[in-house]
């Protein structure tokens, strides 16, 4: 028997079992979308821990592993490190009571696990934007300084 006829025997007796265990990219998209939606819903009613609510917390990003067990949350924390600091702290105490009611909510047989990291992508927008309205000052204030007046001779 021949490699490739021995290859798609092998695909044709295990393509179920490999189906079964590995997740579809669709399916992990569209469980990232309702684990963000329904972990925003959480946040803002079901979490009664001060230190999240004393500032404000944005879900930014969902990553949900391909065997649908972990699942990385990234949030945005308004203020200093210090209270992002706390924040993290809060949300990574009531990881799992999030965790057991994202699995009744959503209907999972076994929810992700949940682990929160800080995103700093807003942060660091904000800094390029500054920069680059920083850069289109100078140009402006170049431009003043250094006004040439050109005449057809200068530019022979």
């Amino acid at each position: 028997m021949d490699f490739l006829r021995w290859h798609s025997l092998l695909e044709q007796w295990f393509s179920p079992i490999f189906n079964l265990t590995m997740a579809p990219g669709r399916r992990v998209e569209r469980l990232a979308a309702l684990i963000r939606k329904e972990m925003s819903e959480l946040l803002i009613h079901g979490i009664r821990d001060q230190r999240i609510h004393d500032e404000m917390v944005t879900i930014t990003e969902v990553e949900v592993s391909g065997d649908l067990q972990h699942c990385k949350i990234f949030v945005s924390i308004s203020g200093d490190s210090h209270q992002k600091g706390l924040v993290l702290e809060g949300l990574q105490a009531a990881s799992g009571f999030l965790r057991g009611e994202l699995g009744r909510n959503l209907q999972l047989r076994r929810a992700p696990e949940i682990n929160f990291k800080i995103d700093t992508g807003i942060e660091k927008g904000i800094s390029v934007l500054n920069l680059l309205g920083r850069l289109e000052e100078q140009r402006r204030d170049n431009k003043r300084i250094v006004s040439p007046s050109f005449s057809e001779e200068d530019n022979i």
